[in-house]
């Protein structure tokens, strides 16, 4: 993966995964209102924006969690949005990934068992999928915590619980929304180190919603979305 694969235009040609002019109401408010992005394979993006501009929205258009009203989602070209219901959650199973601002694990679970559930979800035989799951532990340093409830890690533990849930199933492009938004500062550059490292060392696409231009300098590049609409394009500053 070269610079110039990374920091490509979001227009270039060969994009995995784009939002071209992506509109969509909430009943009479709007939340985006052509929207557009590309993003390269392999490319680390964040998307800022003030609370309310959209951003969030974006991400779910672009994972299929939402179908926009105008304009198109494409998957390698491929049109997402118009995919049946069927055909999407397969997907988001088998090809994305997903960490969120509070984990969202099973509390029923494990943890051992929360970062299987991707896999045994997708067929895997219960002994490999728990056996590929314990495997994230000692690389997320989690030793010693695979089977503890939710209620029993701390936030730290409990994202990187998530993070590794994200990965474990080497999926093509990880949607990360705020995933250091409950977290304090070192915790959340602890998470932000392993999920960059963890996301180049799998070539994982990601794409980063925050608010926090720290946690954005994590990024190849960062978009700004102000009003449901993408108004500014720009290289992520490097980390001191």
């Amino acid at each position: 993966m070269n610079a110039e694969t990374v920091r490509a235009h979001p227009d270039a040609p060969g994009a995995l995964i784009e939002a071209r002019d992506v509109g969509l109401s909430f009943g009479p408010t709007p939340a985006l209102r052509g929207a557009s992005v590309a993003v390269q394979a392999g490319e680390i993006l964040a998307v800022m924006g003030p609370s309310g501009s959209g951003k969030s929205t974006l991400l779910h258009c672009l994972a299929g969690i939402l179908t926009p009203d105008t304009g198109e989602i494409l998957l390698a070209g491929r049109r997402l949005d118009t995919m049946r219901e069927n055909a999407r959650s397969a997907l988001r199973r088998d090809r994305f990934g997903f960490v969120f601002q509070f984990g969202q694990l099973v509390g029923e679970l494990s943890a051992v068992e929360n970062v299987a559930l991707p896999l045994l979800l997708s067929g895997t035989p219960r002994a490999e999928a728990l056996a590929r799951a314990r495997s994230w532990f000692d690389r997320l340093d989690l030793d010693g915590t695979q089977t503890r409830r939710c209620g029993e890690l701390s936030g730290g533990q409990a994202q990187r619980v998530a993070l590794a849930r994200a990965l474990v199933a080497r999926p093509e492009v990880l949607f990360a929304d705020e995933p250091t938004g409950a977290l304090d500062s070192l915790t959340g550059e602890h998470v932000m180190n392993l999920l960059v490292s963890c996301a180049r060392e799998q070539g994982t696409t990601v794409i980063l919603v925050t608010h926090e231009p720290r946690v954005a300098a994590y990024a190849d590049r960062e978009i700004i979305v102000r009003d449901g609409t993408v108004t500014s394009f720009a290289a992520a500053p490097l980390l001191p």
